[in-house]
C-alpha cells in the first residue's frame, strides 16, 4: 500500500509516526509512547535501547535473552540471579549443583569476619574498623583510647599498658615505675648507715 504523505509507520504498533513525535532506533521509526521493551515493557531511551534485528530490548532484558549463558555470566558484580528468562520465552537448563563439602569452620573466625566484632576493654561495646584503635593487642574506640588515669587521648608514640589497662607514659612511670632517689620523687626515707 502505498504511502500518501503520512510519516513512516511505526515498528511496534505500524500506525503512521509523524515527525513531532518519531524516535528512530536501528532505520526504523517509533512514537515515543511505543519505544519500550519487547520483553518488561519499560520506557527506553537512546541510552538505554538495545536493538537486535527489528525487536528492541532494555539492556538488561537483551542480556538475558541474547547475552552469554551460564556460571559465572551474571548481570552485574557480584551477581546471583535466580531469573530464569521464562518471560521472554527462554528455555534454561540447570545444571545439578555439585554436593558441598563439609567444612569444618572456626566459629570463632566466623563470627568475627561476618557478625560479631570485637568489644573494647574499656566500655565492652563493639568496635568496628572505622572507629577501631589498636593498643595492647586490644581494640578500642578512639574516644576510649585514654589514659585510665589522668585521661589524656593516646597515641602510639605515649601510649604504655599495664594488666589490659592503657596508661600515658608520665602516669605509668610515677605509679609503676621505679621510686626512690632520682626517680623524680622521693618517696622512702633513706637512713644513713655509720
Amino acid at each position: 500500500m502505498p504511502n500518501w504523505g503520512g510519516g513512516a509507520k511505526c515498528g511496534a504498533c505500524d500506525k503512521t509516526v509523524y515527525h513531532a513525535e518519531e524516535i528512530q532506533c536501528n532505520g526504523r521509526s517509533f512514537h515515543k509512547t511505543c519505544f519500550h521493551c519487547m520483553a518488561c515493557r519499560k520506557a527506553l531511551d537512546s541510552t538505554t535501547v538495545a536493538a537486535h534485528e527489528s525487536e528492541i530490548y532494555c539492556k538488561v532484558c537483551y542480556g538475558r535473552k541474547y547475552g552469554p549463558k551460564g556460571i559465572g555470566f551474571g548481570q552485574g558484580a557480584g551477581c546471583l540471579s535466580t531469573d530464569t528468562g521464562e518471560h521472554l520465552g527462554l528455555q534454561f537448563q540447570q545444571s545439578p549443583k555439585p554436593a558441598r563439602a563439609a567444612t569444618t569452620s572456626n566459629p570463632s573466625k566466623f563470627s568475627a569476619k561476618f557478625g560479631e566484632s570485637e568489644k573494647c576493654p574499656r566500655c565492652g561495646k563493639s568496635v568496628y574498623a572505622a572507629e577501631k584503635v589498636m593498643g595492647g593487642g586490644k581494640p578500642w574506640h578512639k574516644t576510649c583510647f585514654r589514659c585510665a588515669i589522668c585521661g589524656k587521648s593516646l597515641e602510639s608514640t605515649n601510649v604504655t599498658d599495664k594488666d589490659g589497662e592503657l596508661y600515658c607514659k608520665v602516669c605509668y612511670a610515677k605509679n609503676f615505675g621505679p621510686t626512690g632517689i632520682g626517680f623524680g620523687g622521693l618517696t622512702h626515707q633513706v637512713e644513713k648507715k655509720e
